[in-house]
C-alpha cells in the first residue's frame, strides 16, 4: 500500500486536497477517481470538496491541474482550486516570480500570486479565468438560448441564465440566497435535462443597500452545497452584468468569504488562499 503526501487548503471555505506531482514521479501509478472520492469523504476520509493532482507543465505551462470532485467525477476547472494549487506550487519553488501558468481541462489559465510580507507563502491569488460564454453549444446547453431559463420544483419558481466558464453554470435570481432551498432543489437543477454534462447552480441576488455586490450560495456539480465557488462567482457576475445589475467589477459574497470578479475580454477572479495542514496517508485500495 502506497503512502502519499497531501496538502489541505481552502479558498473562501472551498476546501481541496492537493497532491503535488511536480517533480520526478516516474513510475508512480495515476490516482484512480474512486480513490479521490474516498480521500474526500468527510466521514471516512480526510474530507474535502475536491482533490487536485498538480503535475509538471509542458509547452510553456508551469504546471498542469487535474481536478476530481468529491463524487470522483473529473471537473474542468475551479477558480478556488487553482488558487490552492498556486500555494503548493510556490512552496515547491514554482511561481516565485509572482506568476504561474497552469493548464486545466478548461484551458490554460494565468495566475498572479500575492505573498505574505517578507515571506514566500501565497496568501491570495488572482486568476485569469478565460472568457465567459453564452453559446449554448460551448456551455453546453441543449436549447436555442441560455437566457430566461425557467424551472419549477415543489411550488418554487426559478428564472435565470446559463453561462460557461470552462464548466457549465445555471445562475438563478432569488429573493434571498440565505433562505433559498439550495440543498433541496440543487440536486434536481444539477441534473436538469437541458444540461448534458449536468451543471453548477448559483442562487444569487444583488446585495441590499450596496452597489456592484452580489450575495450567492452555490450547489456544485458532483459535490453538493459548498461555501464558495470561483467559477460560479464569475458566471454570476457575468450574468448580472449582462442584465445591468452590476458593473464590470463586483464583489461576490459567499458563505466562505468574499471574491472579487473583474469582467473584460476575459474574467479575472481574486481571493484568498489558506493552508490548513499537510498529511501522509495510505492511498486507498479500490477496484479499478
Amino acid at each position: 500500500m502506497r503512502t502519499i503526501r497531501l496538502s489541505k487548503l481552502h479558498a473562501t471555505g472551498n476546501d481541496f486536497l492537493v497532491w503535488s506531482w511536480l517533480h520526478d514521479h516516474a513510475g508512480v501509478a495515476p490516482l484512480l477517481p474512486p480513490q479521490a472520492a474516498v480521500l474526500c469523504d468527510r466521514h471516512r476520509g480526510i474530507g474535502a470538496d475536491g482533490l487536485i493532482v498538480v503535475s509538471a507543465g509542458s509547452d510553456g505551462a508551469d504546471a498542469e491541474m487535474t481536478l476530481y470532485n468529491a463524487d470522483c467525477g473529473v471537473a474542468e476547472m475551479s477558480g478556488n482550486g487553482i488558487r490552492t494549487l498556486a500555494w503548493v506550487a510556490a512552496r515547491e519553488g514554482i511561481g516565485r516570480s509572482g506568476t504561474l501558468t497552469v493548464d486545466t481541462a478548461g484551458g490554460r489559465r494565468g495566475v498572479e500570486l500575492t505573498f505574505a510580507p517578507r515571506s514566500s507563502e501565497v496568501v491570495a491569488a488572482t486568476v485569469d479565468m478565460g472568457p465567459v460564454t453564452f453559446d449554448p453549444e460551448r456551455i453546453p446547453l441543449a436549447g436555442p438560448s441560455p437566457f430566461g431559463l425557467r424551472a419549477d420544483y415543489h411550488g418554487t419558481h426559478y428564472e435565470g441564465d446559463a453561462a460557461g466558464m470552462g464548466n457549465p453554470h445555471l445562475v438563478l435570481f432569488v429573493d434571498d440566497p440565505a433562505r433559498a432551498r439550495v440543498t433541496q432543489h440543487g440536486p434536481h437543477l444539477e441534473h436538469d435535462e437541458r444540461f448534458p454534462r449536468r451543471t453548477n447552480v448559483e442562487f444569487v441576488r444583488p446585495t441590499p443597500g450596496a452597489r456592484d455586490e452580489l450575495d450567492m450560495r452555490v450547489w456544485e456539480r458532483g459535490v453538493g452545497e459548498t461555501l464558495s465557488c470561483g467559477t460560479g462567482a464569475c458566471a454570476a457576475s457575468a450574468v448580472a452584468h449582462r442584465r445591468g445589475v452590476v458593473g464590470e467589477r463586483s464583489v461576490v459574497h459567499v458563505p466562505g468569504g468574499d471574491l472579487v470578479v473583474e469582467l473584460g475580454d476575459t474574467v479575472r477572479l481574486g481571493g484568498p488562499v489558506v493552508h490548513v495542514f499537510d498529511v501522509e496517508v495510505a492511498l486507498p485500495e479500490v477496484g479499478s
